[in-house]
């Protein structure tokens, strides 16, 4: 087997366990009284930093299955935030190769600006089709959390994951430039 294509796909498989594994502390029941806060979107937060830094770990498929499950699972809209996820990160992937050469403030920028922008979409299209479309605080809590939480994410999926920018030379197992 090519060493290029199981590294790839042996890191699609990480990327779908880490989702099983966040899904699963999401649903545990720690405190069964009402949170007054909002904890990080780890998953999107995941998706976005492999998508700005090895496109080739998250294909749009696996995001849109992953990310149908986590509304499933999280009793959100089917299928309302995995669009808008998988739009966002393809939006990201398609920016990779300009980003490469920037710094980590305006990668976390982008970031930022890209999850506000799907977030108030969402938001609004829950406000117009859903008669309680939850707590805006809570939404808001979410958001800044999981900005904040980004570095992290993109600390851990470098030191201990392994997931680096392509360098400009980098090609792929056919020859063509990552």
């Amino acid at each position: 087997m090519d060493p290029g294509l199981l590294k790839t796909w042996g890191m699609r498989l990480l990327f779908v366990f880490l989702a099983l594994i966040i899904q699963f502390f999401h649903l545990l029941p720690l405190n069964p009284a009402p949170s007054q806060w909002a904890g990080p979107d780890v998953l999107v937060a995941i998706i976005f930093a492999w998508s700005v830094r090895r496109p080739d770990y998250v294909p749009m498929l696996l995001v849109a299955l992953v990310m149908l499950m986590a509304d499933m699972m999280l009793q959100r809209p089917p299928g309302l935030w995995a669009v808008l996820v998988v739009c966002a990160a393809e939006w990201l992937k398609s920016r990779e190769r300009r980003q490469r050469e920037s710094t980590f403030v305006l990668e976390w920028l982008t970031f930022a600006s890209t999850l506000v922008v799907i977030t108030m979409i969402y938001r609004a299209v829950t406000m117009l089709l859903m008669p309680s479309p939850g707590v805006l605080g809570l939404s808001l809590v979410q958001l800044l959390m999981t900005i904040a939480i980004y570095p992290v994410v993109v600390a851990v999926s470098y030191a201990l994951l392994g997931v680096r920018r392509a360098a400009p030379g980098d090609v792929d197992r056919f020859g063509k430039p990552i």
